[in-house]
């Protein structure tokens, strides 16, 4: 496995360029990088290996646009096109999603930010990957700043490969052959009444059943692959043991030295490993009333494969590739 002192000797060879490791187990910030110029392929590099390395890696003060921000992804994988995006989403980049504040979704149904939160089966449902319910989920996210409020509104990450190796040896032999299904919307109860938002779930579902524990097709890592919003329940066992399974391995997932928390800055970009991280969006700036405006773009990703070798299995609505 690559180490931080790895990483270090290989920042040295790229003038300029810095890496700042930002906790223990998970995030780095990287220096001296223009992401809206053109990039060699000895700062290409560098980025990917400490993106494997670390999960997420930040840069501050960049000044992109939706074209850049598309070139930038373009260099590390293949942009995914959403087949629905947001009203805030620019028309002429389909592989942009514009993320308006307020949560743009839940305005559509009559729902204020309060609302989601309170919607949540439990605190842990918040924490997801980008589209975990597909078959193919992205391999990873780019996330810009554009519009942030002056304090509040940080987005926090976690090392799944970390929070697998934390488990106790007997836990890990028993997850390994485990999987479950990751189903669109799962981590919200429904309202009371017309529910406008469960209907059009019903009408997008979206279903895959997973290994429990992924190999990551890259660095080779196992990694523990639960997530809060889109995990429905553990297979072939039953529900009361599979809500126990969940939330003890919801629990290691989100402990915190596996974390990392971001401020953002106008001009921020994160950039995470969606196949080994889960996140959670801030709850604690809509109240606040400033505007929050973010752009991401997602790199198309593999279908997950488990200890076993066996890739995850579809269900509904979850052909490859298909957005």
């Amino acid at each position: 496995m690559t180490t931080h002192r790895d990483t270090a000797e290989r920042a040295d060879r790229v003038k300029g360029v810095e890496v700042h490791p930002t906790a223990g187990h998970i995030g780095a910030e990287i220096t001296g990088v223009d992401l809206a110029g053109p990039l060699d392929d000895a700062v290409v590099a560098l980025v990917r290996e400490t993106l494997l390395r670390w999960k997420v890696v930040f840069f501050r003060g960049q000044e992109l646009d939706h074209r850049g921000h598309v070139a930038l992804a373009r260099r590390f994988g293949e942009p995914v096109v959403l087949g629905r995006r947001g009203s805030a989403s620019p028309p002429d980049f389909p592989e942009v999603e514009t993320t308006a504040d307020r949560l743009e979704l839940g305005g559509r149904f009559g729902m204020e930010h309060e609302e989601w939160l309170r919607r949540r089966h439990t605190l842990l449902r918040g924490w997801h990957c980008d589209h975990g319910a597909r078959i193919d989920p992205p391999a990873a996210t780019i996330l810009r700043a554009e519009t942030v409020p002056p304090y509040g509104g940080d987005t926090t990450w976690s090392n799944l490969a970390a929070a697998y190796a934390g488990l106790s040896a007997p836990v890990r032999a028993f997850v390994d052959g485990l999987r479950a299904e990751h189903r669109l919307g799962v981590g919200y109860q429904p309202r009371p009444g017309d529910d406008g938002y469960v209907r059009h779930l019903l009408d997008h579902q979206v279903a895959s059943v997973h290994p429990l524990v992924r190999v990551h097709p890259e660095t080779g890592e196992r990694v523990l692959f639960v997530n809060g919003y889109y995990l429905e329940q553990i297979s072939d066992v039953s529900r009361p043991e599979s809500e126990a399974l969940l939330e003890m391995l919801l629990e290691q997932a989100v402990r915190p030295e596996y974390t990392v928390r971001f401020r953002w800055e106008p001009g921020s970009v994160a950039f995470w490993d969606n196949r080994a991280t889960i996140h959670l969006a801030p709850g604690d700036s809509a109240h606040l009333g400033f505007p929050r405006i973010m752009h991401r773009v997602m790199l198309a990703g593999e279908v997950p494969v488990g200890v076993d070798g066996r890739p995850s299995e579809p269900v509904t609505g979850t052909e490859a590739g298909r957005w």
